[in-house]
Protein backbone atom coordinates (compact mmCIF):
# COMPACT_ATOMS: atom_id res chain seq x y z
CA UNK A 1 0.00 0.00 0.00
CA UNK A 2 1.78 3.48 -1.12
CA UNK A 3 0.87 6.75 0.90
CA UNK A 4 2.47 9.78 -0.55
CA UNK A 5 3.28 12.01 2.51
CA UNK A 6 1.61 14.71 1.29
CA UNK A 7 -1.95 12.99 1.95
CA UNK A 8 -0.71 11.27 5.17
CA UNK A 9 -0.29 15.02 6.45
CA UNK A 10 -3.08 16.78 4.97
CA UNK A 11 -5.43 13.61 5.91
CA UNK A 12 -4.44 13.86 9.69
CA UNK A 13 -4.82 17.45 10.26
CA UNK A 14 -8.23 17.65 10.88
CA UNK A 15 -8.10 15.07 13.75
CA UNK A 16 -4.85 16.82 14.82
CA UNK A 17 -6.58 20.37 14.71
CA UNK A 18 -9.53 18.96 16.15
CA UNK A 19 -7.49 17.47 19.44
CA UNK A 20 -5.73 20.52 20.24
CA UNK A 21 -9.43 22.15 20.34
CA UNK A 22 -9.91 19.70 22.85
CA UNK A 23 -12.61 17.73 20.99
CA UNK A 24 -14.06 14.87 23.09
CA UNK A 25 -12.24 11.62 23.03
CA UNK A 26 -14.06 9.52 20.03
CA UNK A 27 -16.38 6.25 20.81
CA UNK A 28 -15.66 3.39 19.31
CA UNK A 29 -18.67 4.62 16.95
CA UNK A 30 -17.00 7.44 16.14
CA UNK A 31 -13.76 5.90 15.72
CA UNK A 32 -15.14 3.83 13.06
CA UNK A 33 -16.47 6.96 11.20
CA UNK A 34 -13.37 8.60 12.05
CA UNK A 35 -11.05 5.72 10.23
CA UNK A 36 -12.73 5.74 7.09
CA UNK A 37 -10.86 7.21 4.05
CA UNK A 38 -7.73 7.57 6.38
CA UNK A 39 -4.85 6.80 4.47
CA UNK A 40 -3.45 4.65 6.78
CA UNK A 41 -6.33 2.32 6.26
CA UNK A 42 -5.36 -1.28 6.31
CA UNK A 43 -1.20 0.00 6.19
CA UNK A 44 1.10 -2.09 7.95
CA UNK A 45 4.53 -1.48 9.12
CA UNK A 46 6.87 -2.45 11.74
CA UNK A 47 8.80 -0.60 14.68
CA UNK A 48 12.27 0.25 14.17
CA UNK A 49 13.07 -1.62 17.62
CA UNK A 50 12.11 -4.94 15.91
CA UNK A 51 15.65 -4.70 13.96
CA UNK A 52 17.62 -4.51 17.02
CA UNK A 53 20.96 -6.04 16.51
CA UNK A 54 20.53 -5.63 12.81
CA UNK A 55 20.43 -1.91 12.00
CA UNK A 56 23.27 0.55 12.47
CA UNK A 57 24.27 4.11 12.68
CA UNK A 58 26.39 3.44 9.86
CA UNK A 59 27.24 0.77 6.95
CA UNK A 60 28.95 -2.34 8.62
CA UNK A 61 28.64 -6.32 7.46
CA UNK A 62 25.68 -8.07 8.14
CA UNK A 63 23.90 -4.98 8.72
CA UNK A 64 21.71 -2.30 7.36
CA UNK A 65 21.08 1.88 7.90
CA UNK A 66 18.19 3.63 8.29
CA UNK A 67 18.30 4.78 4.95
CA UNK A 68 18.21 1.79 3.65
CA UNK A 69 15.53 0.32 5.95
CA UNK A 70 12.49 2.33 3.46
CA UNK A 71 13.98 0.24 0.24
CA UNK A 72 14.14 -3.22 2.80
CA UNK A 73 10.62 -2.56 4.26
CA UNK A 74 8.99 -2.40 0.68
CA UNK A 75 10.58 -4.76 -1.29
CA UNK A 76 11.65 -7.48 0.87
CA UNK A 77 8.72 -7.14 3.60
CA UNK A 78 6.22 -5.72 1.58
CA UNK A 79 5.32 -3.22 3.86
CA UNK A 80 5.04 0.92 4.18
CA UNK A 81 5.13 2.76 7.63
CA UNK A 82 8.01 3.14 10.11
CA UNK A 83 6.96 3.77 13.24
CA UNK A 84 11.00 4.99 14.55
CA UNK A 85 12.60 4.70 18.13
CA UNK A 86 15.39 7.69 19.24
CA UNK A 87 17.95 4.61 18.89
CA UNK A 88 17.81 3.73 15.81
CA UNK A 89 18.02 7.33 14.56
CA UNK A 90 22.46 7.52 13.91
CA UNK A 91 21.93 11.88 14.63
CA UNK A 92 19.81 14.63 14.71
CA UNK A 93 21.33 16.74 12.30
CA UNK A 94 18.74 18.57 10.29
CA UNK A 95 21.01 17.23 7.08
CA UNK A 96 20.61 13.37 8.03
CA UNK A 97 17.33 14.01 8.87
CA UNK A 98 16.05 14.81 5.38
CA UNK A 99 17.93 12.13 4.24
CA UNK A 100 15.52 9.59 6.35
CA UNK A 101 12.60 12.12 5.06
CA UNK A 102 13.68 11.43 0.98
CA UNK A 103 14.44 8.08 1.26
CA UNK A 104 10.93 7.39 3.01
CA UNK A 105 9.74 9.44 -0.03
CA UNK A 106 11.55 7.83 -2.72
CA UNK A 107 10.02 4.34 -1.82
CA UNK A 108 6.51 5.44 -1.12
CA UNK A 109 7.53 4.38 2.82
CA UNK A 110 5.63 6.63 5.31
CA UNK A 111 6.95 7.71 8.59
CA UNK A 112 4.58 8.21 11.49
CA UNK A 113 5.98 8.20 14.86
CA UNK A 114 9.27 8.53 17.48
CA UNK A 115 9.28 6.70 20.03
CA UNK A 116 11.23 8.50 22.56
CA UNK A 117 13.05 5.84 24.27
CA UNK A 118 15.96 7.65 25.83
CA UNK A 119 17.08 5.97 29.22
CA UNK A 120 16.66 7.55 32.76
CA UNK A 121 14.55 10.34 32.19
CA UNK A 122 12.29 11.41 34.11
CA UNK A 123 9.58 13.62 33.82
CA UNK A 124 7.91 12.71 36.84
CA UNK A 125 10.14 13.66 39.20
CA UNK A 126 9.63 15.83 42.06
CA UNK A 127 13.21 17.37 41.38
CA UNK A 128 12.38 20.23 39.29
CA UNK A 129 16.28 20.10 37.84
CA UNK A 130 15.78 16.48 37.08
CA UNK A 131 11.95 16.57 35.76
CA UNK A 132 13.30 20.13 33.86
CA UNK A 133 15.88 18.02 31.94
CA UNK A 134 13.43 15.15 31.16
CA UNK A 135 11.07 17.91 29.61
CA UNK A 136 14.03 19.58 27.55
CA UNK A 137 15.21 16.23 26.01
CA UNK A 138 11.69 15.34 24.87
CA UNK A 139 10.95 18.57 23.09
CA UNK A 140 14.00 18.28 21.39
CA UNK A 141 13.19 15.27 20.28
CA UNK A 142 9.22 16.48 19.65
CA UNK A 143 11.46 19.00 17.10
CA UNK A 144 13.23 15.76 15.44
CA UNK A 145 9.55 14.27 15.48
CA UNK A 146 8.39 17.93 13.76
CA UNK A 147 11.31 18.18 11.33
CA UNK A 148 10.73 14.50 10.23
CA UNK A 149 7.27 15.60 9.26
CA UNK A 150 5.67 12.43 11.96
CA UNK A 151 2.44 12.97 13.21
CA UNK A 152 3.22 11.17 16.77
CA UNK A 153 5.35 10.75 19.49
CA UNK A 154 5.67 8.68 22.68
CA UNK A 155 7.96 9.84 25.84
CA UNK A 156 8.53 6.38 27.70
CA UNK A 157 6.70 5.16 30.37
CA UNK A 158 8.64 4.60 34.08
CA UNK A 159 8.30 0.62 35.73
CA UNK A 160 7.39 2.76 39.06
CA UNK A 161 3.99 4.08 39.43
CA UNK A 162 4.00 7.79 39.43
CA UNK A 163 2.95 11.34 41.05
CA UNK A 164 0.06 11.60 39.37
CA UNK A 165 -0.32 15.29 39.44
CA UNK A 166 3.27 15.46 38.18
CA UNK A 167 2.48 13.27 35.44
CA UNK A 168 -0.43 14.99 33.76
CA UNK A 169 1.21 18.83 34.29
CA UNK A 170 4.53 17.12 32.63
CA UNK A 171 2.35 15.44 29.67
CA UNK A 172 0.32 18.42 29.33
CA UNK A 173 3.49 20.70 28.81
CA UNK A 174 4.74 17.64 25.94
CA UNK A 175 1.46 17.89 24.32
CA UNK A 176 1.02 21.86 24.07
CA UNK A 177 4.73 21.98 22.59
CA UNK A 178 3.90 19.20 20.44
CA UNK A 179 0.26 20.80 19.41
CA UNK A 180 2.50 24.02 18.28
CA UNK A 181 4.59 21.78 15.64
CA UNK A 182 2.20 19.41 14.73
CA UNK A 183 3.08 16.34 16.75
CA UNK A 184 0.65 14.52 18.80
CA UNK A 185 1.33 12.83 21.97
CA UNK A 186 0.41 9.00 22.45
CA UNK A 187 0.66 6.95 25.68
CA UNK A 188 1.66 3.57 25.79
CA UNK A 189 0.53 0.45 27.87
CA UNK A 190 4.13 0.16 29.54
CA UNK A 191 5.67 -0.10 32.97
CA UNK A 192 3.54 1.53 35.59
CA UNK A 193 0.40 1.02 33.04
CA UNK A 194 0.57 -2.57 32.40
CA UNK A 195 -1.53 -4.08 35.15
CA UNK A 196 -4.48 -1.73 34.84
CA UNK A 197 -6.66 -2.37 31.63
CA UNK A 198 -7.97 1.35 31.69
CA UNK A 199 -4.69 3.03 32.50
CA UNK A 200 -4.23 4.25 28.83
CA UNK A 201 -8.17 5.66 28.84
CA UNK A 202 -7.84 7.37 32.60
CA UNK A 203 -4.26 8.82 31.32
CA UNK A 204 -5.42 10.41 28.16
CA UNK A 205 -8.43 11.53 29.30
CA UNK A 206 -6.46 13.39 32.36
CA UNK A 207 -4.31 15.18 29.77
CA UNK A 208 -6.83 16.42 27.67
CA UNK A 209 -5.67 17.59 24.20
CA UNK A 210 -3.01 16.67 21.48
CA UNK A 211 -3.23 13.16 23.34
CA UNK A 212 -4.15 9.64 21.89
CA UNK A 213 -3.86 5.86 22.59
CA UNK A 214 -1.13 3.49 20.82
CA UNK A 215 -2.21 0.28 22.43
CA UNK A 216 0.84 -2.33 22.29
CA UNK A 217 -0.69 -5.94 21.98
CA UNK A 218 2.13 -7.49 23.99
CA UNK A 219 2.68 -5.14 27.33
CA UNK A 220 0.15 -6.24 29.57
CA UNK A 221 0.90 -8.36 32.80
CA UNK A 222 -1.82 -11.06 31.82
CA UNK A 223 -4.37 -12.25 29.50
CA UNK A 224 -7.24 -11.01 31.43
CA UNK A 225 -5.99 -7.83 31.06
CA UNK A 226 -4.74 -7.59 27.85
CA UNK A 227 -8.06 -8.16 25.92
CA UNK A 228 -9.75 -6.14 28.47
CA UNK A 229 -7.09 -3.20 28.21
CA UNK A 230 -7.44 -3.47 24.62
CA UNK A 231 -11.12 -3.51 24.30
CA UNK A 232 -10.94 -0.40 26.63
CA UNK A 233 -7.96 1.35 24.34
CA UNK A 234 -8.53 0.70 21.02
CA UNK A 235 -11.60 2.92 20.36
CA UNK A 236 -8.90 6.10 21.28
CA UNK A 237 -6.35 4.23 19.55
CA UNK A 238 -4.81 6.10 16.44
CA UNK A 239 -1.50 3.54 15.42
CA UNK A 240 -0.55 -0.04 17.41
CA UNK A 241 2.15 -1.69 18.01
CA UNK A 242 1.19 -5.31 16.87
CA UNK A 243 3.59 -7.05 19.22
CA UNK A 244 4.59 -10.54 19.17
CA UNK A 245 6.84 -12.48 20.54
CA UNK A 246 8.16 -16.41 19.59
CA UNK A 247 6.30 -17.51 16.41
CA UNK A 248 6.22 -21.59 15.47
CA UNK A 249 6.81 -22.56 11.98
CA UNK A 250 2.76 -21.61 10.57
CA UNK A 251 2.69 -18.61 12.60
CA UNK A 252 1.75 -20.37 16.07
CA UNK A 253 2.03 -17.93 18.82
CA UNK A 254 1.09 -19.71 22.42
CA UNK A 255 1.98 -16.68 24.49
CA UNK A 256 -1.57 -14.66 23.94
CA UNK A 257 -4.00 -15.26 20.88
CA UNK A 258 -3.00 -12.34 17.99
CA UNK A 259 -5.98 -13.02 15.80
CA UNK A 260 -7.89 -12.42 18.90
CA UNK A 261 -6.02 -8.58 19.70
CA UNK A 262 -6.85 -7.89 16.11
CA UNK A 263 -10.29 -8.87 16.46
CA UNK A 264 -10.73 -6.33 19.11
CA UNK A 265 -9.12 -3.74 17.22
CA UNK A 266 -11.01 -4.14 13.97
CA UNK A 267 -14.73 -4.37 15.76
CA UNK A 268 -14.49 -1.11 17.02
CA UNK A 269 -13.41 0.61 13.98
CA UNK A 270 -9.71 0.47 14.50
CA UNK A 271 -8.05 0.11 10.69
CA UNK A 272 -4.45 1.07 11.10
CA UNK A 273 -1.31 1.61 11.18
CA UNK A 274 -0.63 -1.95 12.64
CA UNK A 275 3.30 -1.86 13.39
CA UNK A 276 4.82 -5.11 13.97
CA UNK A 277 7.04 -5.22 16.97
CA UNK A 278 9.16 -8.40 16.51
CA UNK A 279 12.55 -9.52 16.67
CA UNK A 280 14.85 -12.53 16.32
CA UNK A 281 18.69 -12.38 16.03
CA UNK A 282 18.54 -14.42 12.82
CA UNK A 283 17.86 -11.18 10.37
CA UNK A 284 17.10 -14.35 7.65
CA UNK A 285 14.44 -15.99 10.40
CA UNK A 286 13.24 -12.25 11.61
CA UNK A 287 12.20 -11.35 7.65
CA UNK A 288 10.76 -14.46 7.39
CA UNK A 289 8.27 -14.55 10.00
CA UNK A 290 8.13 -10.57 9.29
CA UNK A 291 6.61 -11.19 6.30
CA UNK A 292 4.63 -14.27 8.24
CA UNK A 293 2.57 -11.64 10.46
CA UNK A 294 1.85 -9.49 7.70
CA UNK A 295 0.19 -12.47 5.44
CA UNK A 296 -1.80 -13.19 8.67
CA UNK A 297 -2.98 -9.62 9.27
CA UNK A 298 -3.84 -8.91 5.65
CA UNK A 299 -5.85 -12.11 5.59
CA UNK A 300 -7.58 -11.45 9.13
CA UNK A 301 -8.53 -7.71 7.86
CA UNK A 302 -10.07 -9.35 3.88
CA UNK A 303 -11.92 -12.15 6.22
CA UNK A 304 -12.96 -9.02 8.65
CA UNK A 305 -13.82 -6.81 5.55
CA UNK A 306 -15.72 -9.08 3.62
CA UNK A 307 -18.07 -10.34 6.91
CA UNK A 308 -18.37 -6.03 7.15
CA UNK A 309 -19.84 -6.05 3.78
CA UNK A 310 -22.64 -8.53 4.75
CA UNK A 311 -23.70 -6.84 7.77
Amino acid sequence: MKISRRHFLSAGGGVLAASCLGTPLLTAESNGKKQAGNPLDNALGITTSSFSGHIAPRAAKGKFTLLELPRILRDELGMTVIDLNTSTLASTDKKYLDQVRVAADKTGCVLTNLKMNQGKLDMNSADSAIRNKALATYKQSIDVAAHLGLKWARPLPLIQRPDMKIHIASYQELCEYGAERNVQLLVENYGWMQDDPESVVKLVKAIGDNVAACPDTGNWDSDAIRYAGLEKTFPIAVTCDFKARNLGLNGEHPLYDLKRCFEIGWNVGFRGPWCFEHANKDRKQLFKELVLLREMLQGWMKEAAKVDSHQ
